[in-house]
């Protein structure tokens, strides 16, 4: 699966500008000079993706610390990011691609198959990019709970 990713460790992340839950626009070469969290996710409101987006919640000040951000993506609309984040008091930066063109750069918008239909989709990924702009890992077909701790763990690491 890893292979199939378009943007690869060592790569320069593409830059990409969308809106946010307040219908700000934010650039992703707006955080270089930091650690940038960026998490693919296919649903706001869907167990997984709520379990995913409350973990990085939940470990943000830990983020803040090794000086990154966390951004999380999906094609849902503005106001549906506004109601998630409202309901479940999400801190993280989640950005709307309903048009799906960052989604399709990154590779995370694949053909999927659930109880045998096919179907397009997000892939749950999460690209660490470091504060040069570049890859520096990348986790495809994430398990949402756990994973933050993951990420984090990787970004301490990484660190040094």
């Amino acid at each position: 699966m890893a292979n199939t990713l378009p943007v690869q460790v060592g790569d320069q992340a593409p830059n990409f500008c969308l809106k946010d839950t307040d219908e700000r626009e934010q650039c992703l070469h707006s955080f270089w000079g930091k650690w940038v969290v960026l998490y693919f996710y296919p649903k706001d409101n869907t167990s997984g993706c709520t379990i995913e987006a409350q973990e990085f919640t939940a470990l943000l000040p830990s983020f803040r610390e090794q000086g990154a951000e966390v951004i999380g993506v999906s094609p849902d609309s503005c106001q549906s990011h506004q109601k998630f984040r409202e309901q479940h008091q999400l801190q993280v930066l989640l950005l709307s691609d309903p048009e799906h063109e960052v989604l399709e750069k990154f590779g995370v918008w694949q053909k999927k198959k659930l109880y045998g239909r096919e179907f397009w989709g997000v892939v749950r990924t999460t690209f660490l990019i470091s504060p040069d702009g570049k890859v520096a890992y990348v986790w495809p077909n994430v398990k949402a709970k756990g994973h933050a701790q993951q990420v984090l763990q990787k970004l301490q690491e990484l660190k040094g």
